[in-house]
Order: structure tokens, then C-alpha cells, then sequence
């Protein structure tokens, strides 16, 4: 049997690669590894960490027991510390030692986040960890979100949501919400149905430093002092690529320290290792349906690789984003013709209200 191994196991990357080659490979071996025994539905995280007034905690963290259609795959709960190539296929090394050989690697290691977005890799934590950052936000007064971009406009969602009246800072260092990959008419729309909530908006200027939980009293770069009961970093996330770093050589990665790859998707020097998802340097935003996109490349490359057939390159993907403004609103923009805005309502329908739990869950098998 070919062993496939795949390291990471997100909702949109390494665990629907996992469930499509369970499917169509059936007479490969699946091995998926991940640190935690469950996947996060990360479009959840905002109002999951805020409040406890959903039962989040409890429907979008999705096991892996029910992800492979077929007797062919396995769940392993583990770090990889590090990847040992050879001239044909390899294996992975576990942090508890555990070694396990590959034919085909496929990379999928996410990336880390921080403040109320950087769940601990220890499962026995985690509860703790949700708890806590909830009575951080109850507790608090005034908010500062440092970071415009989606994640920083659905936590102010959120709070709002929860809590009217408590007093919500964006500090954001570009013009307008979000980035230039968003034309400036949705950008706007999105900002101005934010600052309708009473959300403060301070643009172009920085916070270089998050302080700890807690009352402080921060200044921009620009000079301009905020009074805080808390503060919370909703930047972008960092690829978490060390461990290919350190196997694979420093030049396996990008000035971002992103994995590079091939339009097929497979790494420059290793075609028997694939990568996709938040970690990779194809130029787009870093998303789940990006990630879905790769993994659908992957999935019939790993299979024509297999069968001594040609592959077929990623040819990138529209730039389509909902943005939820708490539960019953937001934008949405999809990247087709001229590009096509959509307001509240489709929010709504699509992602405001269900965080698109019940689709992940479907998509785990359950």
C-alpha cells in the first residue's frame, strides 16, 4: 500500500484531503497527525472566546472520528518535530518519538495567531483557555482591537452584540478596514456599517506592543494615547514552519518564512512532499476555501503522482470573503466579473448566523 502522511489537520486543508483520499485511494494508507484530537472551526473564534452564550464550544471543535470513509485511514495525535526525506518518499518524526514513513507528505501546519485566537496545542487546556478569555471580555469596559482586518471587525461584532454599551477601539494601519486585496467600495461599506455600532476606528497608525490582560493605558505610534481595561491583538497570524525549516533548510521557505511551492503545489526540491493552506506562498488571502481549493489540487495530483500520470497545477482562486458583523449582519464581497458586493441579509443566510458550523461538521462526516 502507498503511504500518504498528512501533517495538520484544519477543517479546510489537511483533514479534507484526508477524508477526499479516503474516498478516492482506497488502497493507500491515510495517516492524519494533528496535536489536538479535534478540528476548530476557526470562522467560530470570535464568538466562541467572547461569549458564552452559544454553545460553540460544544459544536465546533469537531473529533476525527468519523473523517475517513473508509478502513484505510488513521487519526495519530501528535507534534511533528521533524520531516527526513529521502530519495524517494521519507518519514516523520513525532515529538514522543514515534516515526512514521511516507511515500507522499502533504504539509498543512496552519498557522499560530495571537491573543484570544491562540488556542494551546494541549487539549486539557483549552476549556480553560475559552473560559478565560470570555471573563476578560465581560469583565472589560473598554476594548481595543489592534488589527483591521477581518478578525478585528468580527470581534467588534461580537462585542457588540453581547455588550452595546461597552466602549470598542479598532486600531488599524492602512487607510480603510481590511487590505487592498478588497476594492475600497466594500472596504467602506464594511467600515462605515462598523462605526454605525458605535465602534471607534483609528486608522493609519500601529501598536507595536500588546500589553498583558488587563488595564492599560497604550500609545500608537503616531503619539495617540488610548485608555483600555483591555487590550487584544487581532493581527494576522505567523506560519508555523519551523519544523520544515529546520528539516528541510531555511531556503525551503520564503522571506515570510512561507513554504515555498510549485504551481503543482509540491515543493521545489521534494516532489514527493505537498503543501497547502495559511502556510503556503501562492499570492492570495490566507483562507479556508483557499485552503479547500489546494487541497482539491492535491487530492488528484497525489493521485496522478501515484499512478505515474501528469499533475496539474493550482491556478489560484477568486477572492470571495464574508465578514460578519455579530450574528445577524455583515458584507460579503465575491471577486466574479466586476466583483459583487452583498449586505446584511447574505451575511446572514451564509455565515452570520450559523458560523458555518453545520457545513464543517458535514464535511468532518457528521
Amino acid at each position: 500500500m502507498s503511504k500518504v502522511v498528512i501533517v495538520g489537520a484544519g477543517t479546510g486543508g489537511g483533514s479534507a484531503v484526508a477524508r477526499a483520499l479516503s474516498t478516492k485511494l482506497p488502497s493507500a494508507k491515510i495517516t492524519l497527525i494533528n496535536p489536538l484530537p479535534y478540528a476548530i472551526s476557526r470562522p467560530t473564534l470570535p464568538r466562541m472566546t467572547v461569549s458564552d452564550s452559544n454553545d460553540l464550544f460544544e459544536t465546533a471543535l469537531v473529533p476525527y472520528d468519523k473523517l475517513f470513509t473508509n478502513p484505510n485511514g488513521t487519526f495519530v495525535q501528535g507534534v511533528v518535530e521533524t520531516i527526513r526525506p529521502e530519495k524517494k518518499g521519507g518519514s516523520v518524526i513525532l515529538a514522543d518519538g514515534q516515526e512514521l514513513a511516507y511515500d507522499i507528505l502533504v504539509l498543512a501546519p496552519g498557522a499560530s495567531w495571537e491573543g484570544p485566537l491562540d488556542f494551546p496545542g494541549d487539549a486539557s487546556e483549552v476549556k480553560a483557555f475559552v473560559t478565560e478569555s470570555r471573563s476578560r471580555f465581560k469583565k472589560a469596559q473598554k476594548i481595543v482591537l489592534v488589527g483591521g482586518g477581518a478578525v478585528g471587525v468580527e470581534y467588534a461584532g461580537e462585542i457588540k452584540d453581547e455588550w452595546p454599551d461597552k466602549e470598542v477601539t479598532i486600531v488599524h494601519g492602512d487607510s480603510i478596514l481590511l487590505n487592498s486585496a478588497y476594492p475600497a467600495r466594500y472596504r467602506n461599506g464594511l467600515q462605515k456599517s462598523i462605526r454605525a455600532r458605535g465602534v471607534k476606528i483609528v486608522l493609519d497608525d500601529f501598536v507595536d506592543e500588546i500589553p498583558a490582560p488587563g488595564p492599560a493605558s497604550i500609545k500608537t505610534r503616531k503619539g495617540v494615547v488610548i485608555e483600555a481595561d483591555l487590550v487584544v491583538s487581532t493581527r494576522g497570524p505567523r506560519p508555523n514552519t519551523a519544523f520544515i525549516a529546520k528539516s528541510l533548510g531555511e531556503d525551503a521557505l520564503d522571506e515570510r518564512k512561507q513554504i515555498k511551492v510549485t504551481p503543482t503545489l509540491q515543493l521545489p526540491n521534494h516532489p514527493d512532499i505537498f503543501a497547502l493552506g495559511d502556510a503556503i506562498n501562492t499570492v492570495e488571502q490566507k483562507q479556508v476555501m483557499k485552503a479547500m481549493a489546494h487541497g482539491g489540487i492535491i487530492t488528484g495530483n497525489i493521485i496522478a503522482q501515484l499512478s505515474g500520470k501528469s499533475l496539474s497545477p493550482y491556478k489560484g482562486s477568486p477572492e470571495v470573503i464574508v465578514i460578519t458583523n455579530g450574528k445577524n449582519g455583515g458584507k460579503a464581497y465575491l471577486g466574479f466579473l466586476w466583483g459583487i458586493t452583498f449586505g446584511d441579509w447574505f451575511a446572514r443566510m451564509l455565515k452570520s448566523k450559523t458560523l458555518l458550523v453545520p457545513m464543517t461538521r458535514g464535511a468532518m462526516g457528521y
